[in-house]
């Protein structure tokens, strides 16, 4: 898509801090990070969310799971423990509309969600 930030990154228009990438997939650092790990795990193809993941779409599934236990290996979280985060649609707080895991750690990140005012 021509005005999807992550696209043009991909595209090479916009630089990024590339920490993995292969033929279906590239990682790179968030520039806000909010744990001393915060790397992006993004396919190369436009996909906006896990929603529309598709037969036709899914190869990338296989090279972003290898580039997630990569990347937390090479970060050194792999065996001290991260975080997988994949916002979808505007309840979530998805705010690029390309699908993108974010991989936290680094250290403790406590519970995901606070119970209070959950709806319970």
């Amino acid at each position: 898509m021509a005005d999807c930030i992550f696209c043009k990154i991909v595209a090479g228009e916009i630089p990024a801090d590339k920490v993995w990438e292969d033929d279906h997939v590239l990682a790179f650092r968030d520039i806000q990070p909010i744990a001393p790990t915060h790397v992006l795990v993004i396919p190369k193809v436009h996909v906006e969310s896990f929603a529309d993941v598709d037969e036709i779409r899914a190869p990338f599934l296989a090279s972003l799971a290898r580039a997630v236990r990569e990347v937390a290996a090479a970060e050194g979280v792999d065996t001290t423990g991260y975080r997988l985060l994949a916002n979808t649609g505007p309840d979530a707080g998805q705010e690029v509309m390309h699908l993108h895991v974010h991989l936290l750690g680094g250290r403790p990140l406590g519970p995901m969600l606070s119970m209070r005012g959950s709806g319970r």
